[in-house]
């Protein structure tokens, strides 16, 4: 690229940027960058504030909601970055962001974090381009979308997942203006899903009232039949038009390819993951619509049609345009005037899993009951920051492992492998009960090739990196114990040899054949008072009599923070509910509420000895966010010092160092498990943390910090506390 081709892109960009952001003076056009600026330059970030401390991570336990960034306006977000250790399946999918603008209870960005740095499936991929990079494989989460506000700006994170977030590292940078103009629109970003798309009708991105502007479209499917699925044209209907205003030609013409996808990145459109017309492949393609966005006054409808090549049992071509059942889940980009509280509430947590429902087996904990041939296997602890693998030192081609997996029941399955990749690993396919697992048998009649014999699994990397999903097949099993089995076909000439490392195994069931029903929209309502998504508290606390959609109801009580205190009976109430996603809700919604939730104390102390781990941790983090005014539930979050599930024990340490030094009577269980045989080190980081949070009342403690001070992910935390403790001075940069 020549210079003046690179001047001409970045133009592009900083123009668009400018009209899309709403016409901020201080956007990034080249031209615009040697004049000065008239608008400061902020930060937050996960750093820790203790200078002597290299922990600059968060950690989100299963269901927490953390805040990221709490801003004053007027202002614009004009970089966001973000990377993570977890090792739950599909996790990008079950970490939720969200961005509140001005104090309302609506957010105005609701997507799983994944989708809206432009990959789906809780993929892990790279991706390059203008508003969104993601690079070291998927790791390093960059997005440049401008995110004006006039008042405030709070940017949240919850793990709706069943294990923890253990490393959450992010930079949130902003610009602090001294106004805005009075045209600027607001950032909006909104996640939907169909499994299968709905019948007889197009598949929707986005329905809106307002007036604003489309920028983009990030699309995922997974396929639940071979061929190419992607005949379906894009259609985008303006102001209420009766025919669309844009009309597209096919799926890959929407983003700006031809003749099928394949994996490609650029500015404006790519596709990170495109895994070929098998059954059970997926695809994300990512379309910008920066330089060409799309305007409307009154109201926009967009989405896209779900038709494309069937085929019949045998693999005969049935026709080359036909509605297909494919799963489609998106993301859809917007600025608009105001909040929009028109949009219906996106699945939670599981439901937004690439089938709904996952398995995860380590099969690591099967190593007495693994077979080998021509190799040996072990397992390695805590690689690529805390996975755990089954390791397999293959001889050579022809090397096999096989793994036990057993089926709970008759049905159709998806069996996915989590695979690391390594300098030394080899290439390998995979074996169901001695059969190849993903053959397609179609005849040929689209670009790709189907391929002849199993997908070899290619494993070389130059750097350990832990976990790709490969997807083996949609298989009908029969209930009892199958044999998994990966057989080395080779290696890359740049490996220096045949290994293999798995970290799990993701059984999934494939749901039955009729399209989920899609959450009810928020009825239209305008109220001067506070509401969430157009509705207000009372019509929240009304739909908890209802027999269905109570765990909804009460999350949405949960969204309305303090001002939630009239619903406070209620929501006590689900606490002790007999659904566990009811009293889950619940706990969530007193952890939203800190303060204002305090007469809930009691139930809470109770919760915290649920049958469910979630709605204890929550119940303790709800403790938490009270603060001094938890006290007294400090013995039964002593008693929680001991739970079996390691997330609640750290959130009942985190909940008495909140409370202070009137949780000195938690010394001696906290100090006591400092020292005692606890493996888990961010629950060691929590205890540290509270005993110096409680302050010289602790001071029994110190000769069980002084000891964790020697176990390196700890002695950051251990040290701050001993200067606390001691009372001396804690270096801060802040």
């Amino acid at each position: 690229m020549s210079l003046n081709e690179l001047f001409r892109l970045l133009r592009a960009f900083g123009l668009a940027a400018l009209l899309a952001a709403g016409a901020v003076a201080q956007s990034p056009n080249v031209l615009d960058l040697p004049r000065l600026k008239k608008f400061s330059a902020h930060r937050v970030s996960s750093n820790n504030r203790f200078v002597g401390s290299n922990d600059d991570s968060k950690r989100i336990m299963p269901g927490e909601t953390i805040v990221m960034a709490d801003l004053k306006g007027p202002g614009v977000v004009s970089h966001i970055w973000i990377t993570v250790a977890d090792n739950e399946y599909a996790w990008p999918r079950l970490v939720r962001l969200r961005v509140y603008y001005d104090g309302k209870k609506t957010p105005s960005v609701d997507v799983p974090l994944g989708d809206f740095f432009g990959v789906g499936h809780g993929y892990e991929r790279d991706l390059d381009s203008m508003p969104v990079r993601d690079s070291s494989f998927g790791r390093a989460r960059n997005s440049y979308w401008p995110m004006p506000f006039r008042q405030a700006c709070r940017i949240t994170m919850t793990d709706e997942g069943n294990r923890p977030v253990t490393m959450f590292y992010y930079h949130v940078d902003w610009q602090k203006h001294q106004s805005l103009p009075a045209d600027t629109a607001y950032f909006h970003g909104y996640y939907r899903q169909e499994r299968p798309a709905a019948s007889g009708k197009n598949y929707e991105f986005v329905n809106v009232k307002g007036t604003g502007h489309y920028v983009g479209t990030v699309l995922n499917v997974i396929q639940t039949g071979v061929g190419w699925f992607g005949e379906g044209d894009d259609l985008f209907y303006v102001d209420g038009a009766k025919h669309p205003q844009l009309y597209g030609t096919g799926t890959e013409d929407y983003f700006n390819e031809a003749w099928g996808l394949r994996v490609s990145y650029s500015p404006w459109f790519g596709t990170p993951v495109a895994e070929g017309e098998r059954m059970g492949a997926r695809l994300t393609g990512y379309r910008w619509h920066v330089p060409d966005p799309i305007p409307f006054t009154k109201s926009l409808w967009a989405g896209i049609e779900h038709s494309g090549w069937t085929y019949n049992e045998d693999g005969s071509l049935r026709s080359g345009f036909e509605e297909r059942p494919d799963y489609f889940s998106s993301a859809a980009f917007w600025y608009q005037t105001g909040v929009n509280e028109d949009l219906a509430e996106p699945p939670y947590g599981e439901e937004r899993l690439p089938l709904g429902n996952a398995q995860q087996i380590a099969v690591e904990d099967s190593l007495s009951e693994v077979a080998v041939e021509k190799g040996k296997a072990s397992v390695q602890l805590e690689v690529d920051w805390g996975r755990d693998l089954l390791f397999f030192q293959a001889e050579g081609i022809g090397s096999r492992i096989s793994v036990p997996l057993d089926i709970p029941e008759k049905g159709r399955y998806e069996i996915v492998a989590r695979l690391a990749q390594a300098p030394d690993y080899g290439d390998y396919y995979a074996l169901l009960d001695g059969k190849p697992t993903n053959l397609d048998n179609r005849t040929a009649l689209t670009s790709e090739i189907p391929q002849e014999g199993p997908e070899v699994l290619h494993n070389f990397l130059p750097e350990i990196y832990v976990a790709v999903d490969r997807p083996l097949g949609w298989l009908n099993l029969e209930q009892g114990r199958h044999t998994l089995t990966f057989v080395c076909a080779g290696r890359d000439g740049r490996s220096s040899g045949y290994n293999l490392g798995i970290n799990d195994v993701i059984l999934e069931r494939i749901p039955a054949a009729a399209a989920a029903a899609a959450p009810p929209r928020a009825d239209a309502v305008q109220s001067a008072g506070i509401v969430y998504r157009g509705l207000p508290l009372a019509a929240y606390v009304q739909r908890l009599k209802a027999a269905a959609g109570r765990a909804e109801a009460v999350r949405a009580i949960g969204s309305f923070g303090p001002d939630a205190r009239p619903a406070l009976g209620e929501v006590e109430k689900a606490l002790r509910d007999p659904e566990e996603a009811v009293r889950e809700a619940a706990a969530w919604s007193l952890s939203q509420m800190g303060v204002a939730g305090a007469p809930a104390l009691p139930a809470l102390a109770v919760a915290l000895t649920d049958a469910n781990p979630r709605v204890r941790g929550l119940s303790a983090a709800a403790l938490r966010s009270m603060g001094s005014k938890a006290a007294g539930s400090v013995p039964a979050l002593i008693q929680a010092l001991t739970d079996p599930a390691y997330p609640v024990r750290a959130l009942a340490a985190e909940a008495l160092g909140s409370i202070g030094p009137t949780a000195k009577a938690a010394v001696p269980a906290l100090s006591g498990r400092l020292a005692a045989d606890e493996k888990q080190v961010f629950v060691l980081r929590s205890i540290a943390s509270a005993l110096g949070n409680i302050g010289p009342d602790a001071a029994a403690a110190l000769p069980a910090l002084k000891q964790a001070r020697k176990v390196h992910r700890v002695s950051y935390a251990a040290q701050e506390a001993i200067l606390k403790i001691k009372k001396e001075p804690v270096p801060s940069w802040f």
